[in-house]
């Protein structure tokens, strides 16, 4: 039913699944419980007896790791979503033989909500174990020499939130329907709730902006962040009573959590530090790079480091709380060095932009080229850092192709998988073209090698080349 010349039929064979399989088998074993202590009593004494102890066989059978971690393979190389991956797999006969499969099933392969859960039960070091196995996969296939990736490239990006621009007004609107609805679901029945006028306010401040009347807009501001502390300090009024008695402690305890995200939103201003740019996403923060179509960009700063000659993604690490470039350079190599720790690749020389001057010291074993000593460059170093930009495509393409440009997982370790998981998309897109390309360069020379053995030999004229 398939082509095995396929590269992705072809790397279905080369990836080494029995080796990802075995590192990832211990994070799904069944952990041993130590079960409940259950006191009784008989005509002979009091007695002890342990419920629910031991390791347990309940529940559903798991599903295969090499199906779900070529799930995840697939969704970050051809930029699906978990419901769009699974549609997707019931019905291509190539994806199910890249999967594992024996034979074509019509069905899906799983719930689209398992694939969020076993990423995350993965971890960090789990993805990096899925991206280390492409590394591995290009250096069997030669498509890569390890020499070739002593030298690489480094760069930050920003991996942007899936947040709403945080615009002040939206934010404190928000901030008092989430309060509402908390204390609604806590219990608690407020004298007022101001819906209706802060939904007229929401409209008003919309209108005031986009006609760049800001003497009015900051006057609506000032009411709606005069709304919510009224709500903030009945709630909290209400919350300090003697008769108050909730029926659920986590609907208590969510109150709590969206009263002081709801009191940071009131009382932040315009220029201050540490600002909430999203209440579901305390997380996300305000990155300036410079770029004219877009000043400022909400999310978390991630680094990549590419190989110089070939573009392989040899490393993503997401790095929360804004970092000085240079400082996060030991870090991105290290990452890249443990991938790469099985080849014996030691990475000697690095091309960065002038983010990472002034970081000689905290990298002592490795030569960091760039601009800014552009003068004291020998004549290779020079040529080098003129393919420093070749990794503006790569983050170009790990954004557009492989869902980088918006990250919709859940708080900082979402940031984190996501980075990885989409390099490892990366990567793999890059080892289907590298398949293609080798394949078809061993087929050129066998049809060359044919051609030439059926050529006739040339009839030699007597006495002319006789002596030739």
């Amino acid at each position: 039913m398939i082509n095995l010349s396929d590269p992705l039929a072809v790397l279905a064979r080369r990836l080494p699944w029995d080796q990802i399989e075995a590192a990832l088998a211990a994070k799904f074993e069944r952990q041993e419980r130590a079960g409940l202590v259950i006191q009784g009593q008989d005509m002979f004494g009091p007695t002890l007896a342990v419920a629910g102890g031991g390791i347990s066989n309940a529940g559903r059978p798991k599903l295969p790791i090499r199906l779900m971690a070529s799930l995840v393979y697939l969704k970050h190389s051809f930029n699906l979503s978990d419901e769009e991956l699974v549609v997707r797999w019931s019905e291509n006969v190539l994806w199910q033989f890249f999967s594992g499969m024996d034979y074509y099933e019509h069905r899906l392969p799983c719930d689209a909500t398992q694939i969020g859960r076993f990423r995350r039960d993965l971890g960090e070091d789990g993805m990096e174990l899925l991206l280390k196995a492409t590394i591995d996969t290009a250096l069997a296939i030669k498509a890569v020499k390890p020499k070739d990736l002593e030298r690489v490239i480094v760069d930050t990006t920003v991996q942007e939130k899936a947040i709403a621009h945080p615009v002040d007004s939206r934010l404190i609107e928000i901030a008092r329907h989430k309060v509402v609805s908390a204390a609604r679901r806590a219990g608690i029945q407020l004298k007022q709730t101001f819906a209706k006028e802060g939904k007229e306010l929401r409209r008003r401040a919309g209108g005031y902006a986009h006609a760049k009347q800001f003497r009015r807009l900051k006057k609506v501001l000032k009411r709606q962040r005069t709304i919510l502390g009224i709500v903030i300090r009945e709630v909290q009024r209400r919350i300090e009573s003697p008769d108050f008695a909730p029926e659920h402690p986590k609907a208590v305890s969510d109150l709590i959590m969206w009263l002081e995200r709801a009191e940071r939103i009131r009382t932040q201003q315009r220029n201050g530090t540490k600002k909430l740019y999203a209440l579901h996403a305390p997380e996300v923060e305000c990155l300036a790079k410079g770029k004219a179509r877009k000043p400022y960009e909400f999310g978390v700063k991630s680094a990549v480091v590419v190989s110089h000659k070939h573009g392989l993604m040899l490393g993503a690490r997401t790095f929360p709380g804004n970092p000085y470039d240079g400082h996060i350079l030991n870090a991105a190599l290290e990452q890249a060095t443990n991938l790469m720790q099985d080849h014996a690749v030691t990475l000697k020389e690095i091309v960065v932009d002038l983010g990472f001057r002034g970081v000689d010291a905290d990298n002592p074993n490795v030569e960091i080229i760039h601009r800014g000593r552009y003068k004291s460059l020998t004549v290779q170093q020079k040529r080098w850092l003129r393919r420093r930009q070749a990794v503006e495509p790569a983050i170009g393409h790990l954004k557009s192709d492989n869902r980088m440009d918006r990250c919709w997982l859940q708080g900082a370790l979402g940031d984190a998988l996501h980075a990885i998981s989409c390099a490892a998309g990366y990567n793999l897109r890059w080892l289907l073209r590298a398949i293609a390309r080798l394949g078809l360069g061993s087929l050129f020379l066998r049809l060359l090698h044919a051609a030439l053995m059926q050529v006739p030999a040339r009839p030699q004229m007597p006495g002319i080349y006789s002596n030739a």
